[in-house]
């Protein structure tokens, strides 16, 4: 039986609730509070922000189910036909209080067209303000175990599109140690929609495992007021990226979603210092040098 927009939906409602509940039994020292809200032109969704916790300083787990007359930027960008739209999917951006804990991003996502066309996209990335290798390889392990139990091409051709994709071309370096990213996934064959979302609900579920993972492991690492200014720098990087290249961010504004929900990626502090260069040979400057793409990180 083929998944509807309905159920599908109705899935990542329950992720979202799932993925929640397991951030805050992991932090311990908040709770999301939630923001439902209706688009205008039809759909809505639910936005649930984390702040000043134990370990998370700001983050958002969203969810939302939009649809209707699909703006012409669109059709342009995505070269389809007059039609409406609906989208469905989970947001999520997690933003630590320690710059030894890794910021970590996930999207699952479904797209549908009123006259035929309908694919799954999403990605999950991390990006440490200080790379540990360790931490990296364990990272996109867990990436690979869940791609194969699908298809074996999924994780290096995925790996490689997020290597690509979260890159930030004006500065020369990757956002983070990548991670993986697929779009318009889509197929033919009868059962294609049942396995493409059966790959979009593992990847989806491997989310708080893995992050709470990390939380866990490096929250108790020590660190001091320059750690801290390195990480408002990397995320200043993390703001360049999502404003100036992230097609989600445009998407979302060019279909007239919620800002405050679309903008909900971005760090509570960030700093821009002028050419910063950090000093050879050091944590800083290791981080710089692992931030390329086709990094192998199980070599």
């Amino acid at each position: 039986m083929k998944p509807t927009k309905e159920n599908i939906a109705e899935w990542f409602g329950g992720l979202q609730d799932r993925i929640c509940l397991a951030l805050e039994a992991a932090d311990g020292g908040s709770r999301f509070k939630e923001d439902a809200w209706e688009r205008p032109g039809g759909g809505g969704g639910r936005s649930r922000v984390f702040d000043k916790g134990a370990v998370i300083e700001k983050g958002g787990v969203n969810f939302s189910a939009v649809w209707g007359k699909t703006p012409e930027k669109i059709l342009q960008s995505l070269q389809l036909a007059e039609s409406e739209f609906y989208a469905t999917g989970v947001s999520i951006v997690l933003h630590p209080n320690s710059p030894m804990v890794p910021i970590i991003h996930m999207n699952v996502r479904y797209f549908e067209m009123s006259n035929g066309p309908w694919w799954f996209g999403g990605g999950i990335d991390l990006t440490p303000h200080y790379i540990d290798a360790a931490d990296a390889r364990w990272f996109h392990e867990q990436l690979k175990q869940a791609c194969d139990k699908h298809n074996s091409s999924y994780y290096p051709s995925f790996k490689k599109w997020a290597d690509d994709y979260f890159y930030i071309p004006h500065r020369g370096e990757t956002r983070g140690v990548g991670g993986i990213f697929f779009d318009r996934q889509t197929g033919d064959a009868p059962d294609a929609k049942e396995k493409l979302f059966a790959f979009v609900q593992d990847i989806g579920e491997a989310f708080a495992p893995i992050y709470t993972q990390l939380m866990q492991k490096n929250k108790a690492l020590p660190f001091g007021e320059a750690e801290q200014h390195w990480q408002r720098l990397r995320r200043g990087r993390y703001v360049e990226f999502n404003l100036v290249w992230d097609r989600g961010t445009k998407f979302g504004l060019d279909t007239e979603g919620r800002t405050e929900s679309i903008l909900m990626s971005m760090p509570p502090q960030a700093n821009w210092v002028y050419n910063y260069q950090p000093e050879k040979g050091s944590p800083e400057a290791n981080t710089l040098a692992l931030l390329k793409k086709d990094i192998d990180w199980f070599a």
